[in-house]
């Protein structure tokens, strides 16, 4: 790293630090091991042990690369097999999150997308090189930061040639070997216009910093640094090579032990010459030394993930309650139900939020408007979320009235607040109140707001007089408003007529 010139003005204090300018220089500086970035990955994500392993050192080795050469410019000009990494696995195995995790650890951009939502040019659909852009806006525009960043294509495998093998399981036609084509030189090193051709409003921003003559902004980004992945399901493949491995292991040299693992798991098994077979491209896979399995999910990595993980899903709906006050206790054999049930739906931990959504779904609506302040999930919560709910808001009907008469007073603040005038509501008209919420499943919000909508106009009309605005709401009040209204006013107007002088 080149020392500051002699008579450099002193480093501006931490709150002036450019936070784009820190993270360069993290790169410049790279010293991550591979077993550091394992451990952090274990915080976050459960199972994936050989996926990790992989990855940290994939990793370490790119932005190792990266530093040299920013130390040693020169290197650049030398050949350099790229890491791009592809993962292969079932969906909700954590591979986005793996290298969201990761993308965050180091501090570079982050860009995901699938691969079905481009197209070769001249089909219609989205341009590969727009995930360049994308990186670049990422980046709020750095394009200096965005050149470090990490690219990650979900669903590769669906752009696999529908031409290949019988059973490959090849996805689309001309196109998928077009987007395929495309990737090629992104992958290893190409400059990147950062305008669009199809990107209007980007053109005419940049013809008008032209013309006000500013600070000329970079034309192009190189993809020389930029970290590649690409990850799929390949769902059929795995049946293509446990076939190979059967073939290949005859009486006692075949393995026994893996008849009974799921399907997926022979995934780690595959070579280039299945995936070729597959649909992709050779040159593709080529352009992808790194290659990685991930790991079906059990029942019981559903348990770790809800426990131990801390991006686990459970700990956001505990930020959702925590935003009511509500807290909730979960038991063992609960969670064990929700896995089990996840486990079932055949979404990896996808199942999870599936599963805690439709148990807690009714608990998130019903349990803000009350005063219930905790709650326990069981085993049985799981199976019949409904019934636990039902018995829980009938244990606690009594503390509902409070609970209601409060929101009584808070709407009466809310109008004196927003109109000046104090609605002081009498016993019966609470009760009036309390009873029509109970009976039409509305809440005193919204009932108040219903039948006083247009209250403050005729209470205006009232106080004109210099009257204290303050009126007593009575039950008949609540029931017919604008009859309270009109009986007001004209007990008002006999009142002043009463009180005005007799003529002379």
């Amino acid at each position: 790293m080149t020392p500051p010139a002699s008579g450099s003005s002193s480093p501006a204090p931490d709150s002036e630090k450019d936070p784009h300018a820190e993270v360069i220089e993290r790169i410049r500086n790279f010293n991550l091991r591979p077993r550091e970035i394992r451990d952090h990955l274990d915080r976050f994500v459960i199972q994936q042990n050989e996926a990790k392993k992989v990855l940290s050192v994939a990793i370490c080795d790119h932005y190792n690369h990266v530093r040299r050469c920013l130390e040693d410019p020169t290197l650049t000009e030398r050949d350099y097999a790229k890491q791009n990494i592809l993962l292969l696995g079932p969906t909700g195995v954590g591979k986005t999150y793996l290298m969201r995790c990761i993308a965050r650890m180091i501090g570079v951009p982050f860009v995901r997308a699938d691969a079905t939502k481009f197209s070769e040019t001249g089909y219609v659909g989205g341009d590969v090189e727009d995930l360049v852009r994308d990186l670049v806006k990422a980046a709020d525009g750095d394009v200096d930061l965005a050149q470090y960043g990490i690219v990650y294509i979900d669903e590769i495998d669906k752009i696999a040639q529908s031409s290949g093998p019988a059973g490959s399981g090849g996805g689309r036609d001309v196109s998928g070997r077009g987007v395929q084509i495309n990737l090629l030189k992104l992958m290893e090193e190409t400059d990147v216009s950062l305008t669009s051709q199809n990107d209007i409003a980007s053109q005419m921003q940049a013809m008008m910093e032209m013309q006000r003559g500013g600070k000329p902004r970079k034309k192009t980004i190189n993809t020389r640094h930029i970290l590649f992945i690409v990850s799929g399901a390949f769902d059929k493949l795995s049946d293509r090579i446990k076939k190979r491995l059967q073939s290949a292991s005859i009486g006692f040299a075949a393995n026994h032990g893996d008849a009974d693992k799921p399907d997926s798991d022979y995934l780690r098994h595959a070579q280039s010459r299945d995936i070729i077979d597959y649909g992709m491209e050779p040159e593709f896979v080529g352009r992808l030394p790194v290659r990685v399995a991930c790991q079906s999910l059990e029942p019981k990595d559903l348990e770790k993930i809800l426990l131990t993980s801390e991006g686990s899903i459970l700990q956001q709906y505990r930020a959702d309650f925590a935003g009511y006050k509500i807290d909730f206790d979960i038991t063992p054999e609960a969670v064990t139900e929700v896995a089990s049930r996840a486990h079932r739906e055949g979404t990896g931990a996808r199942g999870l939020m599936t599963v805690l959504e439709q148990t807690f779904r009714n608990f998130k609506f019903e349990l803000p408007s009350t005063g219930i302040r905790s709650f326990k999930i069981e085993a049985n919560t799981v199976a019949e979320p409904e019934k636990t709910l039902r018995a829980l808001l009938e244990s606690n009907a009594e503390n509902q009235r409070d609970v209601l008469r409060a929101e009584v007073q808070t709407f009466a603040d809310r109008f004196h607040q927003a109109h000046g005038f104090t609605l002081n509501f009498q016993e019966d008209a609470i009760s009036a109140l309390i009873e029509q919420s109970l009976e039409t499943d509305k809440t005193i919000r919204a009932l108040c707001e219903e039948r006083f909508h247009n209250f403050h106009h005729g209470l205006t009309l009232l106080s004109r007089d210099g009257t204290t605005p303050s009126f007593d709401i009575t039950a008949d009040v609540v029931r017919d408003p604008e009859k309270a209204l009109s009986k007001w006013v004209v007990e008002r107007f006999r009142d002043n007529e009463t009180d005005a002088p007799a003529a002379s």
